[in-house]
């Protein structure tokens, strides 16, 4: 059942053209990441879906009784009520519930009448439907997960930070369960560990949601649909975002190769009108009929060249093999207040990429600025290796810009260089003329994330230090960025939350938790796997060691019936054979996306034929071409069907298996 349906919307601001002819349908249980460039329309769309805007043109619907939640990028709480009460506030019934379950306590202490009893039960049984019992552990459980400590839930929202009430607006959005999510840039302002508890926290949603996003990781783990949004049009792709850019590279190339075919079949027919169109009274017939077929001739489109930038961070000049060793020491702010410890000696040597990863005000960027010589370290020592040269990339380096500073002027106070060699570069980048001449402050999102990798660009030196060197960039300069970096002939090291940038980049990983800095020699799913093993040995450690305190203080618990999250159901015969189904519907899925890829390019093949043999009057092709598309088309329509079908059951088994794995007990 379709919960939105939208024809032909179009927007506009003045004369500025944002959304035109975007068709869409979102349906129950949808998982949709919009993706596109910065200041593509991507916020403007949803603001059109939740009703907050209104279309130019088009005809949009919304289901009766479906309840939307929306997230602003920016999203602000203001109350005077303390964290926790403003999120037991998102599930209101529950809470009017709980009162008058207490009233009627009160009433049934003094009378216990019959009706009254009778009330109470039905109010009990709407409470228990509604979650009721486990509504406040679930309240405890998602403000942990977004980075709130027990502290920060007695806080008034007004004594939180931005990026805090940008955080509990997100809470309060998943705690009031709506139907459907629209999502726009959800992972704005978390840290890693609540990016991967958002994203675990979505798998198990039971709604559907439309998530606007840069994060390739977060996309790639929860999408079921990609819808790009380019130059105000929409185009809808199947599966996650690595699917999406196979598919759309052969689309391309496909509708390459069909633009190239019809302009050699244009070429030919011009040039044979044009011999034949003064000949005899036969060949000027046949020259005019080609003529009127070219005239109506439906033109292919040739795929859109966007411009896109391609830069490299030069080194002039190589380090020492030993570019830093660090040797016992202390993070933090003087006199005496730590941040984190690096136990030990540690080495990072040329050509290694160190992703530095934390929860946020962990110390990292203090890290970083201790390197630089901005700040002493409280205790121990660092040291920089031979002819070592730093580029440093500040995460607040943006905002510290004067807006009222031009493009030009901007690259120039980075790097003493002539305004014929400051535009030369910039050309790079995709600004030219007049362009570079305007102010910081006037610049769209995009334009801002193209000043900012032509700083970066620029660091020059041998061992770059990138703080967050990810954020406020679109999805195509993340890549752009990735590949200028990946090619990086120095020693990189990073602080980022953008997990695609760690898993392509990181040949170490170092981690800040509880204080203490630690190192993992290996790549980012290295790193995963060794964290994934201590956290099952941390719970198998403290299993053992409740275990050991029960039987010497004589308090052991009876032993709890099985249950399908036990360990005595790890064998259970059931769960073997879900385990098997998975994997067959995995297989399956894979099969029908490439069936789909197939049939979307022999439907289009007998378009173009079907539009050839209409235009030269082949009628004896006709039928044939027609029956063929017709099939085609109904063969196409079952794969998106089945592949839809085979989803929902992927996602169901997976959920069920997750609920019911020894992991989750």
């Amino acid at each position: 059942m379709a919960i939105i349906t939208a024809e032909r919307l179009v927007k506009r601001y003045g004369a500025e053209k944002v959304l035109e002819g975007v068709s869409l349908t979102i349906a129950r249980g949808d998982r949709i990441a919009l993706i596109g460039p910065n200041g593509c329309g991507k916020s403007t769309l949803l603001k059109v879906l939740v009703g907050l805007e209104e279309p130019t043109d088009g005809r949009l619907h919304r289901a009766r009784g479906v309840r939307i939640g929306y997230l602003a990028q920016e999203p602000r709480l203001r109350s005077g009520r303390t964290l926790l009460a403003e999120m037991l506030e998102a599930r209101r019934e529950v809470r009017e519930l709980q009162e008058a379950l207490r009233d009627l306590e009160q009433k049934m202490a003094e009378d216990a009448r019959e009706d009254l009893l009778h009330r109470y039960d039905e109010l009990l049984e709407r409470y228990r439907a509604l979650g009721g019992y486990e509504y406040e552990s679930e309240v405890h459980k998602v403000l942990a997960g977004l980075g709130f400590s027990p502290e920060d839930e007695q806080k008034t929202v007004e004594h939180l930070s931005g990026g805090q009430r940008a955080r509990a607006a997100l809470a309060k959005l998943l705690l009031e369960e709506p139907d459907l999510l629209l999502l726009d840039e959800p992972t704005n302002h978390l840290d890693l560990q609540a990016l991967e508890w958002l994203e675990e926290y979505l798998q198990g949603w039971k709604g559907g949601f439309v998530i606007a996003s840069h994060d390739r990781f977060l996309i790639d783990r929860l999408a079921r649909r990609i819808w790009e949004l380019e130059a105000g049009r929409l185009t809808e792709y199947p599966g996650n975002y690595s699917k999406y850019l196979r598919i759309k590279r052969e689309r391309t190339e496909h509708q390459r190769k069909r633009y190239e075919e019809q302009q050699k079949l244009i070429r030919r027919t011009e040039e044979f009108i044009r011999r034949n169109i003064a000949g005899g009274r036969f060949r000027e017939a046949q020259a005019k009929a080609r003529r009127k077929m070219l005239e109506r001739l439906e033109r292919v489109e040739p795929p859109r060249e966007i411009k896109t930038i391609h830069f490299t961070i030069p080194v002039e000049s190589p380090s020492g093999r030993e570019v830093l060793r660090l040797k016992d020491l202390v993070v933090g702010y003087p006199p005496d207040r730590v941040l984190f410890r690096v136990p030990g000696e540690v080495w990072v040597r040329r050509g290694e990429r160190v992703a530095l990863l934390g929860p946020n005000g962990t110390g990292k960027t203090t890290f970083l600025r201790v390197l630089v010589g901005e700040l002493s370290p409280l205790g121990g020592e660092f040291r920089l290796g031979h002819n070592v040269r730093i580029g440093y990339y500040r995460q607040i380096h943006w905002e510290a810009l004067d807006g009222r500073l031009t493009v030009l002027q901007a690259l120039m106070n980075e790097k003493h260089q002539t305004i014929s060699e400051a535009r030369d570069f910039l050309g790079q980048f995709l600004f030219s003329g007049d362009d570079v001449y305007k102010r910081l402050d006037e610049l769209s999102g995009g334009e801002r994330s193209r000043v900012a990798l032509a700083q970066l660009a620029q660091l020059g030196g041998n061992f770059l230090l990138l703080d967050e060197p990810t954020n406020h960039l679109d999805i195509a300069s993340r890549e752009v960025l990735q590949e200028a970096l990946r090619r990086y002939e120095g020693t990189i090291l990073f602080v980022s939350h953008d997990r695609y940038l760690i898993q392509d980049l990181a040949t170490q990983v170092w981690e800040v938790h509880n204080g203490v800095c630690r190192v993992y020699p290996g790549d980012y799913a290295y790193y995963r796997r060794r964290r994934a093993e201590e956290a099952t040995g941390e719970a198998r450690i403290e299993a053992e060691t409740e275990t050991e305190t029960e039987t010497k203080t004589g308090t052991r618990r009876a032993k709890r019936p099985s249950s399908p999250s036990s360990p005595e159901s790890r064998e259970d015969p059931e769960r073997r054979e879900q385990q098997r189904r998975l994997r067959e519907l995995r297989r399956r899925e894979d099969e029908l996306l490439e069936r789909v890829t197939a049939l979307e390019e022999a439907l289009r093949s007998l378009e173009e034929a079907l539009a050839e043999a209409s235009y030269a009057g082949d009628a004896d092709r006709l039928p044939s071409l027609n029956a063929s598309f017709q099939e085609t088309r109904q063969e196409l329509e079952a794969c998106y069907r089945e592949w839809d079908e085979t989803v929902q059951e992927r996602e169901r088994l997976e959920a069920v298996l997750e609920r019911s794995s020894p992991a989750r007990k």
